[in-house]
């Protein structure tokens, strides 16, 4: 009986946290001058096996992102995969489910990582959510000077972003 109750609590507390999580994106990147520059950022991009699909609008110089359910997303990896490619992450705009996410402090955890809400004071953080990422490599630099915000008790990758 013990046995089948401790299965049912962690069968629970997975279920519940594979709802918390990056359902897609909206990657602007500069320096793209033409489709064959956009199409290699799309090739680099297709290769982290989080995403599931993209679909580059050439007008604005944004790809949207979709990712896999369940897989979790590492957002220094499509940055990487941006710079390697040859151009810049200028914007990153990502929708999290915060279904079953606990906010502390306009802070949470997902996927090894901790995000810190720089704005989120008086704000509710349920359902889907579309969030800004104003960190270095994904915000302009007087973006991110106006929210860095690095805590020395903090410790892993800890990214910020804005609502």
């Amino acid at each position: 009986m013990k046995t089948l109750k401790i299965f049912l609590i962690l069968f629970i507390s997975s279920v519940t946290a594979a709802k918390a999580q990056f359902t897609k994106a909206e990657l602007q990147v500069s320096g793209l001058t033409c489709s064959m520059c956009s199409k290699a950022t799309e090739k680099s991009l297709r290769t982290l096996n989080f995403i599931g699909d993209i679909k580059a609008d050439l007008n604005r110089n944004v790809f949207v992102i979709t990712f896999k359910k369940d897989v979790p997303v590492n957002l220094d990896q499509i940055s990487k995969k941006v710079e390697g490619a040859g151009f810049f992450v200028n914007n990153l705009k990502a929708t999290f489910n915060f279904d079953n996410v606990k906010v502390n402090n306009n802070a949470f955890s997902y996927g090894g990582d901790s995000y810190r809400v720089v704005n989120g004071e008086g704000k509710t953080l349920a359902g889907p959510v579309m969030v800004t990422v104003v960190d270095k490599g994904f915000a302009p630099a007087s973006v991110y000077k106006k929210y860095n915000t690095t805590d020395k008790a903090e410790t892993g990758r800890v990214y910020h972003i804005s609502i």
